[in-house]
């Protein structure tokens, strides 16, 4: 290269300008998001994919398509004019993914909405009552711990093969750094299992003696574990990662109140909870990012409903919500347990249904009772985190983007709502987490939209 070629690249670099990346790996797609030193969204992509139900009551995916919609959305992000200084991962949380000693998965994943493992979980109904409390939180079917017990009894020569089990933004992780140490996760993810003991923040050994699995070593959420190769950006140092509601937290900067995640599931977020053994409890406790707490009230069927609803019904989504132009449904309503609840709303072994048919009943009245449905179901979810705070619900999610589903929300809550204006909050976390990796100071850059204030009548 001469001399005027080496000046002139030397220029281009001084004006490039940094980024970290941010993906996160959800139940139906992936979202990748990368961040200035400003902390604003400067470029971002999704790519979708599909969740295979091979029996009824079963929910997985292969880890290769996880891997596979990450490079798509890469191939789709603009990166030109930056530089790319670190990568973070946040995922869907509670899944297995067995995993042999270089970190390949060996089977699909198993995800939260799987109910396989319901016979398993009595074994956690059957602890002694401090172990059980110890945990400090509701006993699901599709968490860690159940669904690991499951792959014991009915795939013991997958267990015997396996290295550990891996949390799915922790088993995308791998396939990125085959030369690292894979079978590490952190405490946001950790948490969710099942397998954690809450209030001495490790892990429970009674839970880990049902589940019969190797455990991840437990690493901070902003280590750098690894060095991966990015097609057309070069090497980039990865961090651990995080779970992507404790994540969509750290993204909008929410200290207090409440923030309610609405997607495949809906999760509505405490921040500031303190954790203590808990019997039987109704509402989870898990670790967020850093060294804190919050506490979740999960519903597994919120965007996972509607799209049942539009299915089945044969509305797009702008046929969906134009039902909701029209005041009240027919005398219809929904109840959207179409796989089974968490407890405190509705339980496991509830169903969904339209009541309160008769011969008027219209397409577009099952249409706006299946909307209502879920915005009842999320607020009476937010009756158990008992929030006080006047200040405006934060939302977060795909599911509640449009103004349509905002106001839905604001009427069925009874409080102001105001929406993140990033295509992932969780992407957008886990990018802060990159960048605390690597010595970058980004801060959080909510981008708010406007506040949309409940209806006196609707």
């Amino acid at each position: 290269m001469d001399r005027p070629a080496r000046r002139r690249a030397r220029l281009a670099a001084r004006l490039m300008t940094d980024v970290v990346l941010g993906a996160d790996s959800g139940t139906s797609g992936l979202k990748l998001a990368a961040l200035d030193t400003t902390g604003a969204v400067v470029a971002e992509a999704e790519v979708g994919h599909d969740v295979d139900t091979p029996e009824v009551g079963w929910a997985q995916t292969d880890v290769a398509v996880w891997r596979a919609a990450f490079d798509a959305a890469l191939g789709r992000l603009d990166l030109a004019g930056h530089t790319v200084r670190a990568l973070g991962l946040a995922g869907q949380m509670h899944g297995a993914v067995l995993v042999d000693g270089a970190g390949a998965a060996l089977a699909p994943a198993l995800l939260w909405p799987d109910q396989r493992a319901a016979a398993q979980v009595e074994r956690w109904r059957g602890l002694a009552d401090h172990d059980r409390a110890a945990l400090a939180n509701p006993l699901v079917p599709g968490m860690t711990g159940p669904l690991t017990a499951w792959l014991a009894e009915h795939r013991p020569d997958l267990v015997a093969r396996a290295a550990g089990v891996l949390l799915p933004k922790d088993a995308l992780r791998a396939t990125l750094l085959p030369d690292a140490h894979p079978l590490v996760t952190d405490r946001s993810d950790a948490s969710a299992t099942l397998l954690w003991d809450v209030p001495a923040d490790d892990w429970s050994a009674p839970a880990l003696a049902l589940a019969r699995a190797r455990a991840p070593e437990v690493r901070p959420s902003d280590e750098v574990v690894g060095t991966t190769v990015l097609r057309g950006v070069g090497e980039v140092p990865v961090v651990v990662g995080g779970a992507d509601t404790p994540l969509a937290l750290l993204a909008t900067g929410t200290a207090s109140g409440l923030q309610v995640n609405l997607g495949t599931g809906v999760q509505l977020l405490r921040p500031g909870a303190t954790p203590a053994p808990v019997l039987d409890p109704v509402v989870h406790t898990y670790a967020d990012a850093g060294e804190g707490w919050y506490a979740m009230a999960a519903l597994q069927n919120g965007g996972l409903a509607w799209d049942w609803v539009r299915r089945v019904l044969g509305f797009d989504w702008a046929e969906l919500l134009a039902t909701l132009e029209a005041p009240g449904a027919g005398g219809v309503r929904f109840a959207p347990w179409l796989t089974g609840e968490r407890g405190g709303v509705a339980g496991p072994d509830d169903r969904g249904a339209w009541t309160g048919l008769h011969p008027g009943t219209t397409r577009a009245d099952l249409g706006r009772a299946a909307l209502e449905g879920v915005a009842t179901a999320v607020a009476a979810a937010a009756d158990l985190l008992g929030t006080a705070d006047d200040a405006p619900v934060v939302l977060t999610g795909g599911g509640a983007r449009t103004p349509a589903v905002q106001q839905l929300l604001a009427d069925a809550l009874g409080r102001p709502v105001q929406h993140v204006q990033v295509r992932s909050a969780s992407a957008t976390g886990a990018a802060l987490l990159a960048a605390r990796g690597v010595g970058l100071a980004v801060a959080p850059h909510r981008q708010l939209g406007p506040v949309v204030d409940p209806r006196v009548s609707g």
